[in-house]
């Protein structure tokens, strides 16, 4: 392998799984976000409407989120096959995913 390849193949190696993380955390920022929304119209005895706008553009960019690391990840998935062709890679080899940096959020969705 080229000493081009194998600098792309380990950038790559990088910036994929931070990619795949930072939207993973995106997601769970805006579903945090929902709630708190949902809940301060509950708590607040305003009426149903109040702020619907909002959460209607919130769920849409929820959903562009999910789109999003739909796409990335059919993107990862064509790296591994050209990866498997230029740079050595085997059946299951893909770098460690991201390190995570902040778990509480995840409880709030889970």
């Amino acid at each position: 392998m080229s000493y081009e390849i194998k600098k792309a193949k380990d950038q790559i190696g990088q910036d994929m799984p931070h990619t795949e993380y930072s939207i993973d955390q995106a997601l769970v920022s805006v579903s945090t976000l929902m709630s708190t929304l949902v809940n301060a119209r509950l708590s607040s005895g305003v009426p149903a409407s109040t702020g619907q706008a909002a959460i209607l553009r919130l769920a849409k960019a929820q959903m562009a989120l999910v789109d999003a690391s739909s796409d990335v990840l059919r993107v990862h998935g064509e790296l591994k096959k050209i990866g498997k062709e230029y740079a050595g890679y085997g059946d299951h080899e893909c770098p460690p995913q991201a390190a995570k940096t902040d778990d509480k959020h995840l409880s709030i969705v889970a």
